[in-house]
């Protein structure tokens, strides 16, 4: 089995380039240059499972590029990662998550249809898509409501995709993948920023943690359950759209006092809105609330009912919220001793 990985780079290509290669496969990940030659987290994988991956430098924004690696390789699976994915950034430059996210997702559409259409496509849609959701838990049925340019340009990459599966009979399916962390997320993202910041002041750093909405609330799982769950899709006899996440809800808030209670100390929590603030039982602050970072439009109240994917993949998460926090800060702080 050969199969292709747009966006390897990542924090999921991580997880499922070691997956697909415990399972046999010849695996291929599409990355795009940079000055420092860099490779993203392929970087942090061990030498022997990192000289087992062919990376082809490229961009999803060439279809011709595309054409020509699908022509060639014929893979029988390709799993299409590669996007511009930070909220808060698509705000800024919607132009670029446009382009990126609805251009590339075409292209790969296209390269699939003309070049190679027995190949098996997974699109990493995102529960982003539901916006501020008008039922809770959200399922398959649920209605979109986007309320970012990433949400939009995602939603235009789902019905991409439903729509080359239905008109050409290729086998395209879509993940509704709810929020999905792990050691190796980006610093930029929330968890991330939690975790890195939280083993910082473990370690007798004073600057505090700077947050946006604390309020938020998100279904927070474990990314290397995910990736199976993608691999899973490809496997069942039909392609198809499925919810992942762990039906759970958590507020950002509860994802700092969980971070905090991995180093043994609590969070007393004053003032509301962006006059937040979280103390330790000594009155340090530990978290303070910035109004820059909160989204224009903010997205939440998320909690996923996986039930089909359960049912028909037989996918269920095993990492919950508490191991998920504890995994990571534990992490960080390791790293922060090695250094």
């Amino acid at each position: 089995m050969k199969a292709i990985v747009t966006g390897i780079s990542g924090q999921d290509g991580y997880f499922l380039s070691q997956l697909l290669l415990s399972k046999g496969y010849e695996v291929h990940g599409i990355l795009r240059r940079n000055s420092s030659m860099s490779q993203g987290t392929i970087d942090l994988l061990p030498l022997d499972v990192r000289k087992d991956i062919i990376i082809h430098y490229g961009d999803i924004t060439d279809e011709n590029f595309l054409s020509k690696i699908l022509k060639e390789e014929k893979p029988d699976e390709l799993y299409h990662l590669a996007a511009q994915s930070f909220v808060g950034y698509s705000f800024e430059n919607a132009q670029s998550t446009y382009d990126v996210n609805i251009g590339g997702t075409l292209n790969v559409c296209n390269a699939i249809r003309s070049s190679s259409p027995d190949t098996r496509m997974y699109f990493a849609a995102t529960s982003e898509l539901f916006g501020k959701p008008i039922e809770t838990p959200q399922n398959e049925k649920t209605p979109f409501l986007p309320r970012s340019p990433y949400a939009i340009s995602k939603l235009a990459g789902l019905w991409t995709v439903r729509t080359y599966r239905d008109a050409y009979k290729l086998f395209m399916s879509n993940g509704i993948l709810f929020n999905h962390e792990s050691e190796v997320r980006g610093p930029e993202f929330v968890t991330r920023k939690i975790s890195m910041g939280v083993a910082r002041l473990h370690q007798g750093l004073t600057e505090p943690l700077i947050l946006g909405n604390l309020s938020a609330v998100k279904d927070w799982g474990y990314a290397k359950d995910y990736v199976e769950g993608m691999w899973k899709m490809l496997q069942y006899d039909i392609p198809d759209d499925f919810v992942m996440g762990t039906g759970e809800s958590h507020t950002v808030r509860d994802f700092v006092d969980e971070a905090f209670s991995v180093v043994g100390m609590n969070v007393k929590w004053i003032g509301t809105g962006v006059n937040e603030v979280g103390l330790s039982d000594e009155e340090k602050v530990l978290v303070k609330v910035s109004r820059d970072l909160y989204r224009p439009l903010e997205s939440d109240n998320y909690r996923a009912d996986y039930t089909k994917a359960r049912e028909k993949l037989g996918w269920e998460p095993r990492v919950k919220f508490k191991e998920l926090v504890r995994l990571m800060v534990e992490s960080d702080i390791k790293a922060l001793n090695s250094q």
